[in-house]
């Protein structure tokens, strides 16, 4: 007997049953294709009769229970005749019915899923290729600063009329850490976060441009800077000495280079100053600071705790934006920070979160402001290819929803791999934001 033809097994904690023994409260798993059904789902807990009929008509020969995800057991096995009369036939005839309208509704929202797809692999491939563009931007800043600001320019107006052509669409971009210019993606990555929340406070054109600009070159001091000290987590007083020149270093370089508005170089010189004083490198304190530093300090120190130079030590986009407003909510301007906040969402893109059936997915795109707490998942089902991976519209679907988030820390290899496959990954989205 081949592979194919081999009869499914039940998994740990699995056993078989049979269509007589369903009811609401029993946990099943339908070894069959998803398209080959209407439920959202290969396995779930039945809620209804109704449910547990559609099932038993499907006329699987193999069914199995989760006993441990199941609310109730199983019914003991009945032998069940096969309906003889009329009202059997009519039951049947309207099973099926609901059946085939069920699965037409299924292929449509697939078909929806597949264009989702589509457009997250082009804004990914596109964010790639804009942080390469950096990368080879920044590689000639020493011998060529003109050019770099030139390039960076126009990179910045690129991304920004990317950014905010379609935002009622899912516009997601993957910042791909683990290829060799760390600097670059980290860079785009800043930019984009500060064009979201500067869009977010209302900011004219104008200063949108200046802030896009200023935020790409942000780290422009640490070109020159060797790994030992920028790739770090733990340097001691010297080489933090050393590592916090490069806000200065970056801006007298940038202006000896020219082309740069002063609201530019501010972002440079002051992007790791903080409100209470605590920052560097002129201990600068509140409004002192200017507004468009105030918020690229922001967006800097949220993909910096998302991305950090341990990945294993990654915040996920949940726990970092309530890290920030619970315990450094001193050192940010309050109102910037909370607009952040609300342009993020409760569950922002990134996120890994467990559903109310118990399964688990990565946001990819945050909720709409009237629903909060329903943005779009990828659900993590290891037998399904990733490719094929099951995408939810929770504003959509009722019958599930988020139960909490969960620390990226404390997920499997496995898992992580999955739904965030470079696991050095940030998602950005924004939906509807006028």
């Amino acid at each position: 007997m081949s592979k194919t033809d081999q009869a499914p097994k039940p998994r740990e904690s699995e056993i078989s049953i049979d269509a007589s023994q369903l009811r609401p409260g029993v946990h099943v798993r339908l070894p069959t294709s998803w398209l080959e059904h209407g439920f959202i789902f290969n396995s779930f807990v039945i809620k209804s009769e109704e449910q547990a009929r559609e099932i038993a008509a499907m006329n699987l020969p193999h069914l199995f229970c989760d006993v441990n995800r199941s609310k109730v057991p199983p019914l003991p096995k009945q032998q069940v005749p096969a309906p003889t009369n009329q009202s059997g036939d009519d039951e049947q005839a309207q099973l099926a019915t609901l059946k085939a309208k069920m699965i037409s509704e299924k292929r449509e929202r697939a078909m929806v899923m597949a264009k989702m797809r589509k457009r997250l692999d082009k804004a990914q491939d596109n964010y790639i290729d804009a942080a390469r563009s950096v990368g080879s931007a920044f590689k000639s800043f020493a011998s060529e600063p003109k050019e770099t600001i030139r390039q960076a320019s126009d990179i910045s107006e690129r991304s920004s009329a990317a950014l905010f052509a379609d935002t009622d669409s899912a516009i997601v971009l993957i910042t791909e850490k683990g290829h060799n210019d760390g600097h670059a993606s980290h860079a785009l990555s800043v930019m984009t976060l500060a064009l979201l929340l500067g869009k977010q406070a209302g900011l004219p054109e104008e200063a949108l441009r200046a802030i896009g600009i200023g935020a790409l070159l942000h780290d422009i001091g640490k070109i020159a800077f060797h790994a030992s000290i920028l790739r770090n987590p733990k340097r001691n007083k010297f080489e933090e000495a050393v590592y916090r020149t490069h806000c200065r270093v970056g801006y007298e370089k940038a202006v000896e280079a020219g082309g740069l508005s002063q609201a530019m170089l501010d972002i440079i010189l002051h992007h790791h100053e903080r409100i209470n004083g605590g920052g560097f490198p002129d201990q600068l304190r509140g409004e002192e600071i200017t507004f468009a530093s105030r918020l690229v300090a922001i967006a800097d120190r949220f993909d910096n705790v998302t991305n950090p130079i341990d990945c294993y030590s990654a915040l996920s986009p949940s726990e970092a934006l309530s890290m920030m407003w619970g315990k450094e909510k001193m050192l940010f301007d309050n109102k910037l920070l909370q607009l952040f906040v609300r342009a993020m969402g409760v569950f922002p893109p990134g996120s890994i979160v467990q559903l109310s059936d118990n399964r688990i997915g990565a946001v990819i795109a945050s909720a709409t402001a009237e629903m909060p707490l329903s943005p779009q998942v990828m659900v993590y089902e290891p037998g399904i290819p990733r490719s094929q991976a099951l995408i939810i519209d929770l504003a959509k679907e009722s019958s599930v929803k988020i139960e909490r988030p969960l620390r990226l820390s404390e997920r499997p290899d496995e898992e992580l791999n999955y739904l965030l496959p470079r696991r050095k990954i940030s998602w950005f989205f924004i939906e509807g934001q006028g």
